[in-house]
């Protein structure tokens, strides 16, 4: 076999891994456009409920305010999730290309 036979299967597992890869990346970031979206809902939802809750029971308020406080975190979480695992495939997209 020649030199280029020997390349051609290299290469195509490459181009399969790469768009694999591809394909991951953009999973990715629609994921993290969801999140986004999301986390801007969520942030309109605390912003009705302040507006709503002024002058009610402080005792309710801080109990409703420690849920949103933890969605937030949880939110935040899967959102430095996302970007971890994007930075991942970036640096092995780097990697293959290299």
């Amino acid at each position: 076999m020649t030199e280029s036979n020997l390349m051609t299967p290299d290469l195509d597992l490459l181009a399969e891994r790469v768009e694999r890869a591809a394909a991951l990346v953009a999973s990715l970031r629609e994921e993290k456009q969801n999140l986004i979206r999301e986390r801007d809902e969520i942030a309109g939802r605390i912003e009705e409920l302040r507006e709503r809750l002024q002058g009610q029971d402080a005792a309710t308020l801080v109990s409703e305010l420690q849920q949103l406080r933890k969605e937030q975190k949880e939110w935040h979480g899967e959102r430095r999730e996302v970007a971890s695992r994007i930075e991942t495939l970036v640096r092995k997209l780097e990697r293959l290309e290299a």
